[in-house]
């Protein structure tokens, strides 16, 4: 139970940031290729020929550009540093829309731009749907822009959400005095996240030597090194529940043979080997050792399923980046572990067994 159910919340632990993680800044990312450590990043000229050849790739979902400038907005009581991401129409919302707390995404066309802003940086700055804003842009002389708050989002990864803010990306383009061809880069989206690093290659395949591609990983090493970790952690909670476990079953078998003493040395005295006698409490400690699976699946599962469902232990999502406790049924797992925890405690039953031989049936008979 202890064993599945650690594989279960470690797994989608990790699958629910990591889904968080690219569903905010997209697996791929492609920007001009310099030293700018910015958060602006340098322009790049669209190109329709890299978009097109992009969308005919196998794997890849949707490509899509963005623009960013960095800024502050202020009200009349406070002020806080933002990082304006501009989208234009066909900006995929799907990720943003599904954890909208109040309002909605910016009306691209809207006669006074609007802005989709995160809960952390509504409560600091005391911010409501409809209320205008002034944005603060260094440059010389410094300028300003006036939006209107149009809905407030919150996806949990309080670090990210209190940085950015969405917005209309000619906007940006207006203020950096770009062309309206250029932008801060591209997100690519894939159909499978397990094959980033090989969609990457074939992306880099398709750019210009001019710009760089950079996987999700290579944004935030740091919290995918720390995510990698929690593997380490399942198999200490393996291992020790598995020695644990095997212990028990050493346990219960010698049990079972002192018992039995009597019963190992009339079987003895009639001819029993004793790999014979060995193999009958194999199979009686092997019956146990089944039905403590049985038990311990049937729990294990049950109790994932439940939280799976109504999320009955919730998390510090300040914390956690989750407000509960995640879930991630992995059939394949459950099978390989219930073949190797059998494997292991069979093979710890071995060393009890051996005690039989030392069993003198004249010495038991005579004694009983």
């Amino acid at each position: 139970m202890v064993m599945i159910l650690s594989i279960a919340i470690v797994k989608g632990y990790q699958l629910q940031v990591r889904n968080k993680l690219i569903g905010f800044n997209s697996p791929i990312q492609v920007t001009h290729l310099d030293l700018n450590n910015s958060f602006e990043n340098s322009p790049i000229e669209r190109d329709t020929l890299f978009e097109n050849n992009c969308k005919k790739t196998e794997g890849i979902k949707w490509v899509q550009t963005y623009t960013n400038k960095a800024g502050i907005i202020k009200t009349s009581d406070a002020f806080e540093g933002i990082l304006l991401k501009g989208v234009e129409s066909d900006y995929n919302w799907g990720f943003i829309q599904s954890h909208l707390k109040a309002g909605k995404v910016p009306n691209l066309n809207a006669t006074t731009p609007e802005i989709l802003v995160a809960s952390n940086t509504v409560k600091k700055l005391k911010l409501s749907i409809g209320q205008a804003v002034f944005i603060y842009f260094v440059d010389n002389p410094p300028r300003v822009r006036k939006l209107i708050v149009s809905g407030i989002f919150d996806t949990g990864l309080n670090e990210l959400d209190e940085r950015y803010a969405f917005c209309n990306g000619s906007m940006i383009r207006q203020l950096n005095r770009w062309p309206s061809n250029f932008v801060s880069g591209y997100e690519i989206d894939l159909t499978d996240y397990s094959k980033i690093e090989q969609q990457a290659g074939l992306v880099e395949g398709m750019t210009s030597l001019d710009r760089g591609v950079k996987t999700i990983f290579q944004n935030f090493p740091q919290l995918f090194d720390w995510l990698n970790l929690l593997d380490m952690n399942v198999w200490i909670i393996l291992i020790l529940m598995t020695l644990v476990a095997g212990i028990n079953m050493v346990t219960a078998l010698l049990i079972l043979i002192v018992e039995r003493s009597k019963m190992i040395g009339m079987l003895k005295a009639m001819g029993a080997r004793d790999s014979q006698i060995g193999q009958l409490f194999l199979l009686l400690s092997s019956g146990i050792l089944l039905k403590g699976l049985l038990v311990g699946n049937i729990l294990g599962i049950g109790l994932a399923m439940a939280q799976q469902k109504w999320g009955l232990i919730s998390l510090n999502e300040s914390a956690y980046y989750l407000n509960t406790v995640p879930i991630a049924l992995d059939l394949n797992s459950f099978i390989w572990l219930n073949c190797g925890a059998a494997l292991v405690c069979f093979l710890f039953l071995v060393i009890p067994v051996r005690f039989v031989s030392k069993v003198d049936p004249i010495k038991t008979i005579r004694f009983n």
